[in-house]
């Protein structure tokens, strides 16, 4: 109706539009779920399918998606075959932060053998060529692991992890890019930060 007329929709149904469509720097959230687990596996599978320029797993473990998503080995090197640039950024498993957060956890399934589960299941990509892998920097490691970002071309899931917390017990938000500067933008920052100063694992 509004493209038939000429005129923005506000116009035509200023309340309407006000109650069903985001404004302001939070119109970049697309979802919150009070924890990881709860976010749907079909997200995170759609989410990887549409990327067509780049997928970054900046979380500190990244060990979650090769179990929840099937032979995710393979579609990794689908997206990698479609030239999609496919980056892992991992804690150093030795590092003096991974034990003082397998200390806080205290969890059978230790920080260092999640990030070990990680490397192993990149290792079974058929041809790596193309696929970075980092560990975050010592300087960076206790930001890293405090907080996770994966980013799938211009969507971010985020991951603040709360004290105590494994990662699929912390909450997270589903960005999508739509201001210059605005939450994605800020997210993706940081990531790319700690990515630019990370080392070859």
């Amino acid at each position: 109706m509004s493209e038939y007329l000429g005129v923005p929709e506000e116009m035509l149904w200023p309340k309407a539009v006000k109650t069903a469509v985001k404004t302001g720097p939070d119109r970049e959230i697309v979802s919150v779920y009070p924890y990881r687990s709860a976010c749907p596996k079909a997200v995170w599978a759609e989410l990887v399918e549409r990327a067509k320029e780049q997928i970054l797993f900046a979380g500190y473990t990244n060990y979650f998606i090769f179990l929840e998503q099937p032979h995710f080995h393979l579609t990794l090197q689908r997206k990698l075959e479609q030239g999609v640039r496919v980056r892992f950024l991992l804690g150093d498993p030795e590092s003096p932060t991974t034990r003082a957060r397998e200390a806080i956890e205290d969890t059978p399934l230790s920080v260092s053998t999640r990030i070990r589960i990680a490397l192993d299941n990149l290792g079974r990509v058929p041809a790596r060529e193309g696929l970075e892998v980092r560990y975050s920097a010592p300087e960076d490691a206790t930001n890293h692991v405090g907080l996770s970002v994966f980013r799938f071309d211009h969507d971010a899931l985020v991951c603040p992890h709360l004290a105590r917390l494994v990662g699929h017990d912390s909450p997270m938000m589903h960005l999508r890019k739509r201001d210059e500067q605005g939450m994605f933008d800020r997210f993706a920052e940081h990531a790319e930060e700690l990515w630019d100063r990370a080392v070859p694992a």
